[in-house]
């Protein structure tokens, strides 16, 4: 048996959720091969192939590779897919968009956002926003998954793996247009240890951006906001945390002006130590926070920035 993760990267280095997924191969069991696809990535191939566990880096490389085009992504896999029984990538925007591809052209059923591994057919994941757990069994020769990476701990470093070059394939049918791509010095949302989230309730993208960047600099955390937060123009939509954002699972989870919808629930409720701030005691945040805190957050965050220091 053999398993291939696809990496997720930034051109010089692997991203935790990429251990985190080869942890949930490893679970599969055989052997595992990471392939890194982009344009001028040999320095993640490289560090791919520090992993623990992994037998050797498979790197592809393409002008659509480098903006992760699902098309290009599918092409160059399905060579290769033969060599493997299962086909894995970390549940995130780019691998929930190329894996349902690379499923469809199999002919597979793809699974998706698996937090267990029961044996190498059997698989848990979430369904209805987290609220209940779906135990999946596939007859499929080869599997697609993606993996939540929360749910897994990070292989970690110690691997010796060989990296080889591949063909990296195009994508003649799709033209990339543009991107427009948010630039921070924070920690990235879905792999910070330390996430402040804002709700609807601070009123304004003015107030929203007043109150949670400066705390959010002082924890050295990233920013996250609910949907509703997004959806008023509070937030940009990579702020987003819940079951159509990200879901993050951070040491400690600071909610301010959250009620607490199922959605946003979703995205957020396996975090470590999570501190809610709203001013309505029924509010269903509090239902799974560690720390409540029933007060206007104009009152109770600067006290908090004041004892922060």
């Amino acid at each position: 048996m053999a398993v291939l993760v696809i990496a997720d990267h930034d051109g010089t280095s692997v991203r935790e959720a990429t251990n985190k997924t080869v942890t949930a191969a490893a679970k599969i069991g055989g052997d595992i091969d990471i392939l890194v696809v982009g344009q001028g990535a040999k320095a993640a191939a490289d560090a791919a192939a520090k992993i623990k566990g992994v037998r050797k880096v498979l790197l592809a490389e393409s002008a659509e590779l480098g903006k992760t085009l699902a098309e290009a992504v599918e092409a160059t896999v399905l060579p290769i897919a033969g060599g493997y029984d299962a086909i894995l990538s970390p549940a995130n925007t780019d691998g929930k968009n190329y894996s349902p591809r690379i499923a469809a052209k199999l002919d597979v059923a793809p699974i998706s956002d698996i937090i267990e591994v029961v044996s190498p057919d059997t698989f848990v994941r979430p369904i209805y926003a987290g609220n209940a757990l779906e135990t999946i069994q596939s007859s499929d020769a080869k599997k697609v998954i993606t993996v939540r990476p929360t749910a897994f701990d990070a292989a970690g470093d110690g691997g010796s793996a060989s990296v080889e070059t591949i063909k990296g394939a195009d994508a003649p049918k799709t033209d990339f247009v543009s991107e427009e791509m948010v630039k921070s010095d924070r920690p990235e949302l879905a792999a910070a240890k330390i996430v402040v989230s804002g709700g609807r309730a601070l009123g304004s993208a003015e107030e929203f951006h007043a109150v949670m960047d400066p705390l959010a600099d002082k924890l050295g955390a990233a920013v996250g906001a609910s949907r509703a937060a997004v959806d008023a123009g509070y937030a940009p939509n990579d702020y987003q945390v819940g079951q159509t954002g990200k879901v993050v699972a951070p040491e400690l989870y600071i909610a301010i002006g959250i009620s607490g919808a199922i959605q946003h629930l979703a995205g957020m409720k396996d975090s470590k130590i999570i501190v809610a701030i709203n001013k309505d005691p029924e509010a269903p945040i509090f239902q799974i926070a560690d720390y409540g805190i029933v007060g206007d957050y104009k009152t109770v965050v600067p006290d908090l920035m004041k004892a922060l220091g």
